[in-house]
Formats: structure tokens, C-alpha cells, sequence
């Protein structure tokens, strides 16, 4: 399948194409960013404070049974989203994610995450969701992770975070620090749609959650010209999908 996104694979350029499509980001815009503005690039800590304070006590810890988790929603100055596939799983992309320890902060595990699985520390906070969100295991699935990991979770809840990656594309990695297993062996800029498009079956309603709290950010620039008055853009393409 050929795709209007941008694609690297460990780094490499694959091939290039002419995109003439506007892209329309106004479904993905109806929650509000945890900010007074799109354009701001930290919250204060009393508007955090004082959003936290708003929610229901369930929103401010991860529901019983699930795995506390971060999940990062990167992007580049075009607004276009950071999306892997993963090594063991074929066909299948996803955003940065993982496992947040017991007291750690939960922004900080996001950067720690970040740079695990991809190597990239030059990225700079935007904004967090105001709420958890949950997924369920695979039922085929979950057997096996609880036994892995020694556990007994139903599934996985994250705090999801936006950053703008404010580095140069040679620092992606995706050995990560080195510390890790690597879990990705290809990596692409993708437009929201397509992200949505190729997460897997039990993350989607997830991610389509992720889309309208950061929605206004991305919406912000395509009202800022991405599409306006710009009919070619030049892309890297080249994104595995499951087979039609």
C-alpha cells in the first residue's frame, strides 16, 4: 500500500513522492488541549493543579487490574506523529509506550520510555492528558504477558503525553540507549488518520481517544498553512501494512 506520510527505516530514506491532498484534522479536534493555548509549550503547574483537581478521583489513579503505563505521542515541526512497527509483530504499528515504575513520575518515565525505544532525548513537552486510558490484553495474549512479567494485569492504563521532537532525524535510533530489548525495526512520521489506520484492533479505541485530547494541537497546524496555499510536499514512503 502506498502511503502520503513519511517514512525512514533505521534510518535510511526509502524513496520519495509529490503529495497533492489537504488534510482534514476537525474530527480530531473536539477535546480540548490541557492548556490555555495550542501553542503553548508547558502548562503552568497551577492549571495542571487545578484541571487534576476537576477530575474524579478515578481519573487520578489507573483503575484496579491494569498495569500503570505512560504512552508518547511524538511529533515533528509538520505536526506529523512519530509510529514504529514492532520487531515480533508483523503488520503492526504503534506510538512509543511502556511500563511506569512504582512512584515514578509519570512525565519523567515518558522521557525515559522515549529514549529507550528510540533514542531520542531532543524532544520537548507540550502537554498531558488530563485522564487515564485503558486496553485490555488480547485474551490469546494475556496468559502469556502475565506469565512473562509475573503478574496478573487485564490490561494496560496510560497517561499519554505529547512532545515535539526538537532534534535533527540522525538521532533516532531505534536500538534505543541501549539499555532495552529493541522493539521497532521501522519508524515513520504519519499523518493522524493513518496512525489510527494502522494500530492494532485493541489499542484503536485508545488511540483514537489520544487524537482528540492532543487534536487541537495538530489542528492548529494545519489552520497555520500546512494545507493552505501548499499543494506538494515531499515525503519518504515506504510502510509495511497487513496484506488486503
Amino acid at each position: 500500500m502506498e502511503l502520503s506520510d513519511s517514512i525512514v527505516r533505521n534510518s535510511y530514506i526509502y524513496r520519495f513522492v509529490s503529495l497533492n491532498c489537504c488534510v482534514n484534522l476537525n474530527k480530531f479536534a473536539s477535546v480540548p488541549l490541557s492548556g490555555s493555548s495550542c501553542a503553548a509549550v508547558s502548562l503552568t503547574r497551577s492549571k495542571r493543579r487545578s484541571r487534576r483537581r476537576e477530575l474524579p478521583p478515578s481519573m487520578e489513579t489507573p483503575p484496579d487490574g491494569y498495569r500503570r503505563n505512560v504512552g508518547i505521542c511524538l511529533v515533528n515541526p509538520s505536526k506529523k506523529i512519530f509510529t514504529a512497527s514492532r520487531i515480533n509483530i508483523p503488520y503492526t504499528w504503534q506510538m512509543p509506550q511502556g511500563g511506569a515504575g512504582e512512584g515514578e513520575e509519570l512525565r519523567n518515565a515518558a522521557m525515559r520510555e522515549l529514549r529507550e525505544e528510540t533514542g531520542v532525548t531532543s524532544a520537548e513537552f507540550v502537554a498531558e492528558a488530563p485522564y487515564w486510558l485503558t486496553y485490555d490484553f488480547p485474551s490469546q495474549a494475556r496468559e502469556r504477558i502475565n506469565r512473562r512479567w509475573g503478574t496478573n494485569y487485564k490490561g494496560q492504563a496510560q497517561k499519554w503525553f505529547l512532545f515535539k521532537f526538537t532534534g535533527k532525524e540522525e538521532e533516532i535510533n531505534l536500538l534505543g540507549d541501549g539499555s532495552e530489548t529493541p522493539e521497532f525495526k521501522d519508524w515513520a512520521w504519519l499523518l493522524p488518520e493513518r496512525v489510527l489506520e494502522l494500530a492494532v484492533g485493541s489499542k484503536k479505541p485508545v488511540y483514537e481517544q489520544v487524537m482528540k485530547v492532543f487534536g487541537s494541537y495538530l489542528q492548529a497546524d494545519a489552520d497555520e498553512g500546512n494545507c493552505a496555499g501548499q499543494n506538494e510536499t515531499e515525503a519518504r514512503v515506504h510502510v509495511e501494512s497487513a496484506p488486503m
